[in-house]
């Protein structure tokens, strides 16, 4: 029987998913159907899908414990790649402090919860930090949404953006404004079924002085790159701090710090971009680690039945 997949989306990100058209094809060519779908369809009936994929739910964000509940739905009725596990736990970037104790190279972040004093951790943050400038970001959220560039003296300016997300119960990080993104930009490597498979240079997503997006993401400059030694090594660092082994997927973005050592920004396991397009053999890869894990899990589920 025809393995049918499901491909998740949102409403708001259709036709703006360039992996679809590749990852479509490469399953279609593995021998498995595929069908996109909206993840708050109402009309969808999950359980006649054999896998369920993640992948341009990008209005997550606002969203969140309705996405969370669809995904443990979803997990009742049939298989979820990345499992729920994983997604509960990646949707939510204080999984970075986690990876930091861990000893995890990860960008230095610092948490503002609602009901605690800003003003103060603000002021704890700048006396640790001798950045020029810093970056204020839900700790839920995707697409730069929400996330503006700051200087460092503008004290008022940053509580004013700080003060709605607390106050709307988001939780709120800061971190440093690293200035090697202008010239260097954001390494990103893909991981598929545990391992290497290519790598894609972002530029810089936060204009100095420019206010959050109002799209569903911010318009990002990409190009293929291969690389670093210590970039591969540090992403290997980050996979093994995490608290799962060898998914089919995952994204690791990368900056370089003041010292040009590489920096864990974020680790995205739920429905990160793939930049299929930019490399040959990706999408077919990508295929074959989905229906792999899914016969694995299959197989489980008989030993264990």
């Amino acid at each position: 029987m025809t393995t049918l997949v499901a491909l998740v989306t949102a409403r708001a990100a259709r036709g703006l998913d360039e992996d679809m058209p590749p990852l479509t094809a490469a399953l279609a060519a593995a021998g498995a159907r595929s069908e996109i779908v909206d993840w708050d369809d109402p009309s969808v009936e999950w359980a006649r899908f054999d896998l369920v994929v993640p992948r341009s739910a990008w209005d997550y964000a606002e969203r969140l414990p309705e996405f969370l509940a669809w995904a443990e739905r979803v997990t009742r009725l049939t298989a979820l790649l990345n499992p729920l596990a994983v997604v509960r736990w990646n949707t939510d970037k204080h999984y970075l402090g986690e990876l930091s104790r861990a000893g995890a190279p990860v960008v230095p972040t610092w948490y503002l919860e609602p009901g605690a004093a800003a003003g103060r951790t603000l002021d704890e943050f700048l006396a640790a930090d001798a950045c020029r400038e810093l970056v204020v970001k839900p700790a839920v959220g995707a697409g730069a949404r929400d996330a503006r560039r700051h200087a460092r003296g503008e004290r008022a300016e940053i509580l004013g953006h700080v003060g709605p997300l607390l106050a709307a119960g988001r939780s709120v990080m800061l971190q440093p404004y690293l200035e090697s993104v202008d010239s260097y930009g954001e390494t990103a490597l893909m991981y598929l079924d545990g391992r290497f498979s290519h790598a894609i240079r972002k530029g810089a997503l936060l204009p100095a002085g420019a206010p959050s997006t109002a799209g569903l993401f911010a318009p990002e400059e990409i190009i293929a790159r291969t690389p670093g030694a210590d970039e591969l090594a540090a992403a290997g660092r980050i996979l093994a701090a995490a608290p799962f082994e060898r998914l089919p997927y995952a994204r690791i973005d990368l900056l370089r710090d003041r010292q040009g050592a590489p920096r864990l920004l974020e680790l995205e396991l739920t429905e990160p971009s793939l930049f299929l397009a930019h490399a040959s053999g990706s999408a077919e890869r990508f295929a074959a680690a989905l229906l792999g894990r899914l016969e694995y899990v299959r197989q489980h589920t008989q030993k264990t039945q």
